[in-house]
């Protein structure tokens, strides 16, 4: 019997820590380097920081672009902290909330040379506990022991990168009889992965039969939308029309997937719209912000549909990205079922932008 940690559950550990403005330890091939999210960092920690040695901000190649700093890493940039900076100039560094209002925060000076896997995972997990990606990292020479000195959680990158990157397998938890307006036959299944990450569900509509292709939606959770009822997007009606199919054939499996935002979570969604509100379209936002135009993981999708016995779809989607996904995990799309609904004055640039920029077709 071992009580210790594994790989994935020390790095659901991790991004509980970078939420709380904790620091963790990263370690690769003899390197090793001190982490903490900038959106949570405080002053105390930050001169902390500075006594083990010489600063630097991670930040994303998106986020670069947006300051005009050089990119020597391909998808990040290593910025030199000024002797100076504080927690006010990193956060508006990291946050473009007053990039118009203070466009000016350099010159950023950018680190070429060496190995940017440290800071490569510090944005991984910065993200994935849905904080801003943006990182300060401090190289220490012996970092196990100043993570044992400070009760710090340590990451070996050797371990943790293939974690980082693969879809953690979720398991069946348990399912449900539940009335809905849709259709009274109605059957909700909650999935739950291995690493800790928000829980999954399906609801299928009648007794969808495992041998024939199922009518099915691949849906994003959008708080704004499926619960407010906003007009910014059109979520919302694509949930309830997809849902109403369903019950009109009989069948059916809508997954509710918890990726709220493409992926980037409703803190940073909300912090998107206040962009959009500046004037910058969806895509725009999430460039800034220092994300890609889309960072769901329709794998899951995928599995979840496998569990359930489905080999085939009639896919209720707008988004190739879906269906590509779905065609490389090992679910047949026999059919695209379009899915119009929702248009109005106050999001027809936004559904405009995801054809132009996403691919989204008519």
């Amino acid at each position: 019997m071992s009580l210790s940690l594994g790989i994935v559950e020390r790095l659901n550990r991790a991004r509980g820590d970078l939420r709380m403005g904790v620091p963790v330890v990263l370690t690769e091939e003899g390197a090793g380097a001190v982490a903490v999210a900038v959106e949570a960092l405080e002053p105390g920690r930050l001169a902390d920081l500075r006594l083990l040695g010489e600063p630097v901000l991670a930040i994303t190649a998106r986020r670069a672009e947006t300051l005009k700093a050089r990119v020597y890493d391909d998808d990040l940039a290593r910025i030199e902290l000024p002797d100076a900076a504080g927690i006010e100039w990193l956060r508006a560094v990291a946050d473009p909330a007053d990039d118009l209002r203070l466009p000016m925060k350099g010159p950023l000076r950018a680190l070429r040379g060496g190995g940017a896997g440290l800071a490569r995972a510090a944005l991984a997990l910065a993200k994935s506990a849905h904080l801003l990606p943006a990182a300060v990292l401090v190289p220490v020479a012996d970092p196990l022991r100043l993570a044992a000195q400070h009760g710090l959680t340590v990451l070996p990158l050797e371990e943790a990168r293939a974690e980082l990157s693969r879809g953690s397998p979720l398991h069946p938890v348990v399912s449900a009889r539940v009335p809905m307006v849709a259709s009274q036959a109605g059957r909700v299944h909650v999935f739950r992965p291995e690493d800790g990450g928000e829980e999954h569900y399906a609801i299928e509509i009648g007794r969808p039969d495992r041998g024939l292709p199922v009518l099915a939606r691949l849906h994003s959770a959008c708080f704004t939308g499926d619960v407010l009822g906003s007009l910014k997007c059109d979520c919302g009606p694509q949930l309830r029309s997809a849902l109403a199919r369903m019950g009109e054939e009989g069948a059916g499996v809508l997954l509710y997937l918890n990726q709220e935002g493409r992926g980037i979570g409703l803190a940073n969604k909300m912090r998107a719209y206040s962009l959009q509100d500046q004037g910058f379209d969806t895509v725009e936002a999430n460039h800034r912000l220092g994300f890609e135009d889309d960072e769901r993981d329709f794998r899951i999708g995928a599995g979840i549909l496998r569990q359930m016995g489905f080999a085939a779809v009639r896919l209720l989607t707008n988004n190739p990205a879906k269906i590509r996904m779905m065609e490389a995990n090992g679910i047949r799309v026999t059919e695209r079922v379009p899915l119009h609904v929702g248009r109005n004055e106050f999001n027809a640039a936004y559904l405009a932008t995801k054809a132009a920029k996403s691919g989204h077709l008519a």
